[in-house]
């Protein structure tokens, strides 16, 4: 790895020296035709990601804190990801997911695919538009109240957009009239569009009309093993959690209007939360304050520790449904003695886009974004000098640089951007890219020129500043985890 580096660094100086080639004179002063290349400086065989061509309309501008956007503006997370071009408003409750976002979006689901494929789950999409039909056997339809979206086809037949599916896989599974003990536990479920009609949608998209969510679907053969399985799955939310760095805590909650008899919430602690959470400090109970009776103080769990309010933002939830939708729409299967049995279930759900803006919420500062390292954009943004500074010729190492990342450390491709606005100085363009966020910076300047060349290197997440030589640079970027 190293000597790929090595080469393409020699690479990079002969190309520099050529392109410093004094131009002859004569003795007229006229000068001869210059060494300096016509064309602009080649990028090496494969492109190079360009800060000036990422699409980024809002262009960095400085977002008031009394803005009036379409979806009022009234949280750090939703003011950040405005001013960095990474979302944009369309109307109450509904924005654009703009090609960054779209990048972490696209990694945070490739985590939850691993570890719900991990537990056996298989991914599959279901219709966001739902017959009535089925949320009136479920006596949903009507329960749901205003926040379902309903609308009627041409022939007058009644419709909704679905904010969860347990109709929908429910009877899905109920057409499959073969369905065997043997296959079980049948663990469905997908990443899609939902839709909610909130009266006040809010604080960008933590809480919004449409929304991106995972959503799982469990079918067992008996209560006991649906609980092993519920099990399984909140062991997953905490694994993928605790890979995306995020303090998250698992509390009793209320089954509401999807039903069941057992459910937890994942939260987020912060402050500006919806949900208020009890936490023991003696033990590791931990529920919504809407199950607890209004003056208990006292852990119920271990009976001596004290209840301690805090806030916070609801990302996950689970729930165990037992045979409510199953029994409903006849979903069964057929046990060990041949004979048909209906399945016991459980849902799951991730609110994708919200754990985007809650970790935002939770790990940025008042004027820059901090990614969870695994589902950050870009990895690395590569800054060379300032056109016309006195070390300009640095431009060109830098330029290498990026290539040579892709190319001797092979899981950074795709994940290193060159910020090409060269008219810019540093310092502007180091603001940027602290608002974006990328987790490390590479300042590529006079130590870059030196015969053993050095690199400022800016790691986001810790705020640490370190000077590198290429080994070191190598070393620390190799350690990068990508997905």
């Amino acid at each position: 790895m190293e000597s790929v580096m090595l080469q393409v660094w020699q690479r990079a100086f002969r190309r520099l020296h050529r392109t410093l080639i004094l131009p002859k004179r004569f003795d007229s002063g006229c000068a001869e035709q210059a060494a300096v290349p016509a064309s602009a400086p080649s990028y090496g065989s494969k492109p190079v990601l360009l800060v000036s061509r990422l699409y980024q309309p809002s262009n960095l501008r400085d977002v008031a804190l009394d803005s009036r956007l379409p979806g009022e503006m009234s949280c750090k997370s939703q003011r950040l990801m405005q001013q960095a071009g990474l979302i944009h408003p369309s109307s109450p409750g509904c924005y654009y997911y703009l090609p960054a976002t779209i990048r972490s979006m696209e990694k945070l689901v490739r985590v939850i695919d691993q570890e719900m494929q991990g537990i056996g789950g298989q991914k599959l999409d279901m219709p966001s538009l739902c017959s009535a039909d089925l949320w009136k056997t479920s006596e949903r339809w009507d329960l749901m109240g205003k926040e379902l979206f309903r609308l009627k086809d041409r022939h007058g037949a009644d419709y909704c957009l679905g904010p969860t599916h347990e109709e929908a896989v429910t009877t899905l599974v109920a057409h499959q009239a073969t369905l065997s003990y043997r296959q079980l536990p049948l663990l469905l479920y997908q990443i899609t569009r939902k839709f909610r009609d909130e009266p006040k949608p809010k604080f960008g998209l933590l809480r919004g009309r449409e929304f991106y969510m995972k959503d799982m679907y469990s079918f067992d053969v008996s209560e006991e093993a649906a609980h092993q399985t519920y099990e399984s799955v909140c062991q997953a939310y905490t694994r993928l959690f605790a890979r995306l760095g995020l303090r998250c805590v698992q509390v009793q909650a209320d089954t509401g209007n999807i039903g069941g008899k057992l459910s937890h919430e994942f939260q987020l602690p912060a402050d500006i939360g919806e949900d208020r959470l009890l936490v023991c400090g003696s033990c590791s109970f931990s529920a919504n304050v809407e199950t607890m009776s209004s003056d208990q103080s006292n852990c119920p769990q271990c009976e001596t520790g004290k209840l301690v309010e805090s806030k916070g933002i609801e990302v996950g939830h689970t729930f165990y449904l037992g045979k409510k939708y199953s029994h409903i729409f006849k979903a069964t299967f057929s046990n060990a003695q041949n004979k048909p049995a209906v399945a016991d279930m459980g849902c799951y759900g991730l609110g994708v886009t919200r754990i985007l803006a809650a970790a935002v919420e939770v790990m940025s500062t008042e004027e820059g974004i901090r990614w969870p390292g695994l589902i950050a954009p870009y990895q690395v943004c590569v800054l060379p000098p300032k056109k016309g500074s006195k070390v300009d010729e640095a431009t060109l190492l830098a330029e290498e640089l990026v290539q040579a990342l892709g190319e001797t450390l092979p899981h950074l491709r795709g994940e290193v951007v060159l910020d090409d606005r060269t008219q810019m100085t540093i310092g502007k363009r180091l603001k940027d890219a602290s608002k974006l966020g990328y987790p490390y910076v590479i300042v590529v300047g006079q130590g870059a020129l030196e015969e053993t060349p050095r690199f400022e290197v800016i790691c986001q997440q810790t705020g640490e500043t370190v000077f590198l030589s290429r080994d070191g640079l190598l070393d620390l970027l190799g350690r990068v985890e990508t997905i």
